[in-house]
Parts: structure tokens; sequence; C-alpha cells
């Protein structure tokens, strides 16, 4: 499939084994792993970052590959029944993070075209995703601003 401001198609990555059920090796509790989870959210961590973490690093040494195979619940679904979950999905916060980066660096070097295309790209995908989180996570009358995503990220 191609990219979406590009021509070229993107380069394929590994997929994740197929699996029913977690491996021997890593018989770690649910509820061990749950509390590892919400600990890890309130050192302020991101769920992409709790799964590399806790496959890192585990619980009590023991490795976790896969949390939804050992606790039949996603990161985010773990989150969200201990109240832990933030308030703007991770993929929406990361592009306005990079949205406000760029607009300040174009205030400082206003001359930067290819900044600029990349600033109109990002601003154009949170548009996209905005319209996709729109009312479910973030307001029904929300619309992406500069201002608004600072006040996003001060949250």
């Amino acid at each position: 499939m191609a990219r979406m401001h590009t021509r070229r198609r993107g380069s394929s990555g590994s997929d994740k084994p197929v699996a029913d059920d977690p491996p021997e090796w890593s018989d770690v509790d649910a509820e061990d792993i749950e509390a590892r989870v919400v600990e890890l959210a309130e050192q302020d961590y991101d769920p992409s970052q709790i799964g590399m973490k806790l496959r890192d690093e585990g619980v009590t040494g023991t490795p976790i590959p896969d949390v939804k195979l050992a606790t039949g619940k996603k990161i985010t679904e773990i989150l969200e029944e201990h109240d832990a979950a933030a308030s703007v999905p991770e993929d929406f916060r990361n592009l306005v993070e990079r949205a406000v980066r760029l607009r300040e660096h174009m205030a400082e070097n206003p001359q930067d075209h290819q900044n600029k295309r990349a600033l109109q790209n990002t601003e154009s995908k949170i548009r996209r995703l905005a319209d996709y989180y729109r009312g479910d996570q973030l307001d029904e009358d929300f619309t992406y601003t500069y201002e608004n995503g600072v006040e996003l990220l001060e949250e």
C-alpha cells in the first residue's frame, strides 16, 4: 500500500507470530501484569512504551511477550478499567506534538520550505485523525489549530 503523502510504497515490516496462548516460559499472573501496567502508566509512560517495557523488563524479571495473550485485554483496556487512560489517544497526541514542534521551528526559520511542507502534511494527518476520533474521544466540535494543539499537550 502506498504512503499517504508520497507515491512510494513503504518497506514491509515483520508480522506478529500467530499464537492463541502465552508461552510456557512466561507464566506471570494476569493481576500482576495489570498492576505493573497501571504502575507504569502512573510514571507517565504511553501504552506503546508500556508494552516495550513489559517485553524487555517484564514483571519480576519474567518478560511478557504479549499482554493481550497473557491477560485477555489490551493495554489501553486495562488502563481504562483502572481510570489511568490518557484523555487523548496516543497516535493523535504524537502528531500534535510533531506539529507544535514544526510550527515553532517555522517561526524561527521562515525560509525552511521542506519543513513547511512537513508541517502541512502533519496538520493534514491531524485533521483526518480528528475526524476519526471526533465525538468518541475528542469533543464533537473539536477543530485543530495550533492553539488547540498546545492546550491538548498541556493537559
